[in-house]
């Protein structure tokens, strides 16, 4: 089972947790990405997050967050594979990115969640633009995170 979404709302997890539902099953594991307040500047500061936005070219991200998840799939011997990313405005405390595995081993969910979280950064047409406190505006390559 695959499941992607594309969302323009709030992700709670509890929305998701039955997707994986598999009696035959035996680890279950999530991953939420959340907006935090403080970020590194790069030169040994912080500066602190507003709230973030993300934009996407849908059609190309849906297909590639497919991909990606029949990769990991089965690259990691995973039963069920989740997906959900948010586009628009995500303030503080919110998530941007829900990703659960289900496998019948904990080895397999362990390892696959952030390989999938690298891969969806480095190749899912999704772009972040942090917002400051002090209300400058940076786009954040996957690289600089």
């Amino acid at each position: 089972m695959i499941q992607i979404e594309l969302v323009d709302s709030p992700i709670h997890l509890a929305d998701w947790e039955s997707s994986l539902h598999d009696v035959d099953t035996g680890a279950h594991a999530w991953f939420a990405g959340v907006t935090r307040r403080t970020t590194a500047d790069g030169s040994g500061g912080v500066q602190i997050t507003q709230t973030l936005h993300y934009e996407a070219h849908r059609p190309m991200a849906i297909d590639q967050l497919q991909q990606l998840a029949q990769q990991a799939r089965r690259q990691h011997s995973l039963t069920g594979v989740v997906i959900v990313h948010r586009l628009g405005e995500v303030s503080l405390g919110q998530a941007s990115v829900l990703v659960g595995c289900s496998s019948p081993h904990r080895i397999d969910v362990f390892a696959a969640l952030p390989w999938i979280m690298d891969r969806l950064k480095a190749d899912v047409p999704i772009w972040k633009r942090e917002t400051f406190a002090d209300d400058s505006t940076q786009w954040v390559h996957p690289d600089a995170q």
